[in-house]
C-alpha cells in the first residue's frame, strides 16, 4: 500500500511539474522598444498596448523607451534578431531597409485633418495589405501604423519660404528622401540620430529640425531655436511590428490578443492626441514667451509645394515600379477616406 502510495504521489508531482512546465511556457516576458519616452506619443500607445496584452493574457511585457537599448538603427536591428519581440519605428529610420517606407515623406501627401489621418490609417489597403507584405520580407511583421502629429520647422531664423532655408543646415532623420525634400526646400540637409540634435543646435552644428508639436516641448527643442513654422508639409507616422519568426510562432489566441491590443491602443492614441499639439504649443508659450509661432499661407507655401513635385518624382526614381503602386495606393486610400 505504500509502495503505491508513494508511486501515486510521485505521478502527481510529476504531471504538476509538468502543468507548471506547460503554464511557464505559455506565460512569457515580451520586450517592446520604441522611440520616445513613456510619457511621449509613442510611451502611451506601448503603455495602452502592455495594458491590453495583460490584461488578456498570461504574458507580460516589457517597456523600453527611446535610449536604453540604443538609437532607432539599434532596436531596429535587435528586433529583427528576434532579441526583442515588438519595436516602434518611424518609417523615416527604415527607408533603407524598406526603400517604399519614405513615401511618408513625400512632402504634402498626407492631409493635415487628424479625423482623416485616422481614418486613412486604419482602413488603407496600402498600409494594411502592400506595407505589411514589404516589412514581412525583412523579417517583421507590420502591425499598425499611426499618425503622431503635424509636423513642424524650428530654426534660429525666421522661415516665411523656401528662400529662409537658402543654405540653413537643417537636421533630418538618417532617410534618402527626407534628404531630397530639404534639398528642394533650398537647404542643406544634414543626417543626424537624434541624441545629437540638441548639442548640435546649441553649438550651431545645425540651426534646423523638423518634428511633431508635442516632441518640441517634451524634448526642450525650443530653447535652443527660436521660430516655429507650420508649412503643413508632412504628418509625422510610425509603425509599431513584431519579429516576424516569433509572431508566426504565436497559437491564434495569442496572435489574437496582439492584434486587439494593437487596435484597441490606436483608438486610445488617436484620441489621446486630439487637441495635443495645441496644449503643448501653449507650454512652449508659456516657458519661452519671445519664440514665434508662423503659419504659412497659400502664398508662402507654394515654393514648397512647387518643390513637393520634385520629391516624389524622386521617389518613384529611388524606388521605381514597387514605389510607384504604394504611391498611386496611398493616393486612392487618401480619397477614399475623406469622409
Amino acid at each position: 500500500m505504500r509502495s503505491f502510495n508513494r508511486k501515486l504521489l510521485t505521478g502527481v508531482g510529476a504531471a504538476a511539474l509538468m502543468m507548471a512546465g506547460v503554464l511557464s511556457a505559455q506565460a512569457e516576458s515580451w520586450k517592446y522598444a520604441f522611440e520616445e519616452s513613456l510619457t511621449e506619443v509613442q510611451g502611451v500607445y506601448a503603455t495602452k498596448f502592455k495594458e491590453e496584452i495583460e490584461k488578456n493574457s498570461d504574458h507580460t511585457l516589457q517597456l523600453f523607451p527611446y535610449g536604453t537599448l540604443g538609437e532607432s538603427a539599434d532596436i531596429m536591428e535587435q528586433a529583427q534578431a528576434g532579441i526583442l519581440q515588438f519595436v516602434d519605428q518611424s518609417p523615416g529610420f527604415t527607408g533603407a531597409l524598406i526603400p517604399e517606407a519614405q513615401v511618408f515623406f513625400v512632402p504634402y501627401l498626407l492631409p493635415t485633418d487628424q479625423a482623416h489621418l485616422a481614418r486613412f490609417y486604419k482602413e488603407s489597403k496600402a498600409i494594411n495589405e502592400d506595407f505589411e507584405e514589404l516589412y514581412a520580407k525583412q523579417g517583421l511583421e507590420l502591425l499598425v501604423m499611426f499618425p503622431e502629429g503635424e509636423v513642424a520647422m524650428t530654426t534660429k531664423e525666421p522661415v516665411k519660404g523656401c528662400e529662409d532655408l537658402n543654405e540653413v543646415k537643417f537636421r533630418v532623420m538618417t532617410n534618402p528622401l527626407l534628404v531630397e525634400s530639404y534639398k528642394a526646400f533650398g537647404a542643406t540637409p544634414t543626417p543626424l540620430p537624434w541624441g545629437e540634435v540638441y548639442g548640435g543646435l546649441q553649438t550651431n552644428i545645425i540651426q534646423g529640425q523638423e518634428n511633431p508639436t508635442f516632441f518640441l516641448y517634451s524634448t526642450k527643442i525650443y530653447e535652443v531655436t527660436d521660430h516655429i513654422t507650420y508649412t503643413g508639409h508632412n504628418n509625422f507616422t510610425t509603425a509599431v511590428m513584431a519579429n516576424k519568426d516569433f509572431y508566426e510562432g504565436l497559437s491564434d489566441e495569442d496572435k489574437k490578443v496582439v492584434e486587439d491590443a494593437a487596435a484597441t491602443a490606436y483608438d486610445y492614441i488617436v484620441d489621446y492626441q486630439k487637441g495635443l499639439a495645441e496644449e503643448e504649443l501653449a507650454k512652449i508659450k508659456k516657458a519661452k514667451p519671445e519664440m514665434t509661432v508662423t503659419v504659412l499661407d497659400e502664398e508662402q507655401r507654394s515654393c514648397f509645394k512647387e518643390a513637393a513635385k520634385d520629391v516624389e518624382a524622386k521617389f518613384i526614381e529611388m524606388t521605381g515600379d514597387s514605389g510607384k503602386a504604394i504611391l498611386d495606393q496611398l493616393k486612392a486610400d487618401l480619397e477614399a477616406t475623406k469622409g
